[in-house]
């Protein structure tokens, strides 16, 4: 199948080589990048000194920037979302990571049933903009006590038409894989996706949500599948029956 990507370039690309690896076709189509803004990393973490939350590898990154100057906050307590994010901290090395195999919001769940790790004062989230709130309302609902710090935002892209009628047009792309809310409306609103919908009349649109599946146009909601759980395996399960 030739699955589009919708990711930036660095997870995308490690997402086309899983696809590759069961016999897809991967595409990659950026719509946004991150900018770091690794002093407001630095900051917060000298300012702080309990637990970590992060729900996007993007954090992680931002991190690394900060070399040596990260070595005496590598044994703080790090609550992740998804295998990829832990690994991506274990790398940098985090040594003691808790991981939440849902979203956000299973994330926050997680972490009030952790209440040992948030002695240290309020819990640090690294977070990025745009950003579902899912997180920030879990915790809040649990009065549990936090501090949101960006340390990236993700930058749009804006494709060249030669290269959506490259992906799209010349010829079909039988799925679309969609990853968050804010890249589904990025997509959708694409001048040459919006003047074009008959091309789209076999394609799939496989969402990691709910919340994302929303930002599908109302006319091409029947071209969507949604993962059963937010995690790429779940994700791309879903290539199976598409």
């Amino acid at each position: 199948m030739r699955v589009v990507v919708t990711r930036p370039r660095h997870s995308g690309e490690r997402t086309m080589r899983r696809l590759a690896q069961m016999g897809h076709e991967p595409l990659l189509l950026p719509l946004a990048e991150p900018v770091h803004d690794v002093e407001e990393a630095r900051r917060a973490l000298l300012a702080t000194q309990g637990a970590v939350a992060v729900t996007s590898a993007e954090a992680i990154r931002a991190l690394s920037l900060l070399r040596s100057d990260l070595a005496p906050h590598l044994g703080r307590r790090l609550f992740a979302v998804g295998q990829a994010t832990a690994k991506e901290a274990a790398d940098l090395g985090f040594s003691n990571i808790a991981i939440s195999e849902g979203g956000g919001t299973e994330l926050a769940a997680m972490i009030s049933s952790h209440p040992s790790g948030l002695t240290d004062g309020p819990l640090l989230y690294l977070a990025g903009s745009p950003r579902a709130v899912g997180f920030e309302a879990g915790l809040a609902e649990r009065h549990l006590s936090f501090l949101t710090v960006e340390c990236y935002r993700m930058q749009n892209i804006v494709p060249d038409d030669n290269i959506l009628r490259r992906l799209f047009a010349d010829t079909r792309a039988d799925a679309v894989l969609l990853y968050s809310h804010e890249t589904a409306k990025r997509f959708f609103s694409l001048p040459f996706v919006r003047h074009n919908p008959d091309i789209f009349a076999e394609t799939r649109f496989l969402c990691l949500s709910e919340t994302i599946a929303s930002a599908v146009p109302e006319p091409m909601r029947s071209h969507v599948d949604i993962a059963d759980m937010p995690n790429e395996d779940r994700l791309m399960a879903l290539l199976i029956h598409a």
